[in-house]
């Protein structure tokens, strides 16, 4: 069965695929002779796959437009010409079928969570490399919808693209909606770059490599928070030099009690600097990545020198933490770059969400260090020297990041931002939060200490 286009409407586009159905006796069979039975070609894994969809609910029907390259399609031998050129009107017979095979076949869309069945194959057709009709859906719609390429056009097998109309039957076009594209297979690295065009809303872009998972278009909040608590927690967890900095403050305390005001001001103080790089109040020059990644390796040797010498006082490690608390913030900011896209319209309710997770995946890590430390420094080694072995091997460890990350920094050239006057009023703003949240730990922090001070003081009369 291939269905042919009418001149209907399309809400979105001024166009819609006609619903004339055209039986063939020998298309589908000369389609499936050609992919299964015809020798194929010796086509390799191409290395670099960029694949382009548009997601439109409307009315009772959800289109999702999709180009692809023709060399992703590997299994399927594409008739040629003698001259070697690509024989156009053969080839548009396997669009329909290549479509269902290597697209339809892996990519799941959810309506309200509930599987959608599979979908029709409204339309398709090849396209050049240098058509610029999937900039917007509008554009790619009337591509479909419009005359396709000359027969007699030369065009080389892989360097054609083919553009596809999917349709799914939907119940409502105010519903939510997800997708997983299992597009990884057609390519070593595949990037898929995916609109969402709600209906009255704004235009929602991702762009993911590989398989990203199931992608909700449209979150509700505690779907984001969820996923943004994971992201946190399992983000603490990979990163090394964030592993190595909270180590280097359990060393010599080793009591959860002092551990977690030391802790929570570490998250305190990047939760500051991670909100305001996601609100665009950070630089964004090349330079700034690599000199934060630098400050960072320098954090942890500082704090691996103090353990060493052996000035670490509570009150003074609060407030270093919370300075260096502030330079980590930017270093996960770069880590959320890609993932907030998945925020939807929550990025402040994603980014305390991944500062939760954050924090939850470093109590976990003191619940798993402490005793190990306590075991290690009573059966194996003095406590004394065992601080300073560890603390000596994690500042060498650092050193050689400071020195590999100072010298990726060399290679960009300084220049200082130019800061307008609605900037530098935010930038006070977050000042003025900072200086807040300083104020409030601190105040928290003396509180803390009088309710020690009251507790013992207590127990001594009893006591007497």
């Amino acid at each position: 069965m291939r269905v042919l286009w009418g001149q209907g409407f399309c809400p979105a586009a001024g166009l819609r695929p006609g619903a004339s159905v055209r039986h063939r006796r020998w298309g589908p069979l000369v389609a499936l002779l050609a992919i299964y039975i015809l020798p194929a070609a010796a086509h390799d894994i191409p290395n670099d796959v960029t694949v382009q969809a548009f997601v439109h609910p409307a009315g009772n029907t959800l289109d999702l437009l999709v180009r692809v390259p023709l060399i992703a399609l590997r299994d399927i031998n594409f008739p040629e010409q003698p001259s070697g050129y690509l024989d156009l009107r053969k080839s548009e017979r396997l669009l329909p079928d290549a479509a269902n095979l290597w697209l339809a076949e892996f990519i799941d869309v959810y309506e309200d969570d509930a599987l959608l069945p599979k979908p029709q194959v409204a339309g398709t057709r090849l396209s050049l490399p240098s058509d610029r009709a999937f900039a917007s859906f509008q554009t790619a719609a009337a591509q479909l919808n419009g005359p396709k390429l000359p027969t007699d056009m030369t065009v080389v097998w892989n360097q054609t693209m083919m553009d596809v109309w999917f349709v799914y039957p939907i119940h409502s076009a105010q519903a939510r909606f997800s997708i997983h594209p299992r597009l990884a297979r057609l390519g070593l690295r595949v990037v898929t770059v995916l609109r969402f065009l709600p209906p009255g809303g704004a235009v929602r872009a991702y762009e993911f490599t590989g398989d990203p998972g199931l992608v909700r278009l449209d979150p509700r909040w505690y779907q984001a928070a969820f996923t943004f608590v994971r992201l946190g927690f399992l983000h603490i967890l990979d990163g090394t030099d964030h592993l190595l900095f909270l180590f280097c403050l359990v060393i010599p305390f080793r009591r959860l009690r002092a551990l977690v005001p030391i802790v929570t001001s570490f998250t305190v103080a990047h939760s500051i600097t991670l909100i305001a790089s996601a609100y665009d109040l950070a630089p964004d020059a090349l330079w700034f990545p690599p000199l934060v990644e630098m400050l960072i390796a320098m954090s942890i040797i500082y704090m691996a020198l103090e353990n060493i010498v052996g000035t670490t006082g509570v009150h003074r490690r609060l407030v270093i933490t919370f300075g260096f608390g502030l330079v980590h913030g930017f270093g996960f900011s770069f880590a959320l770059r890609e993932t907030l896209q998945f925020a939807g319209s929550h990025m402040l309710a994603s980014l305390l969400s991944f500062n939760i997770g954050v924090e939850l995946g470093q109590l976990l890590v003191l619940a798993l260090m402490i005793p190990l430390l306590e075991m290690l420094f009573k059966y194996v080694v003095a406590e004394r020297m065992g601080t300073i072995i560890l603390s000596a091997f994690i500042a060498h460890t650092s050193w050689h990041w400071l020195e590999d990350r100072a010298g990726r920094l060399a290679q960009y050239r300084f220049e200082w931002p130019e800061f307008t006057a609605a900037q530098i009023a935010a930038i006070l703003l977050w000042v003025m939060a900072a200086v807040f949240a300083v104020g409030v730990a601190w105040f928290l922090r003396g509180v803390w200490a009088r309710g020690r001070e009251r507790t013992k003081t207590v127990a001594a009369g009893e006591m007497r």
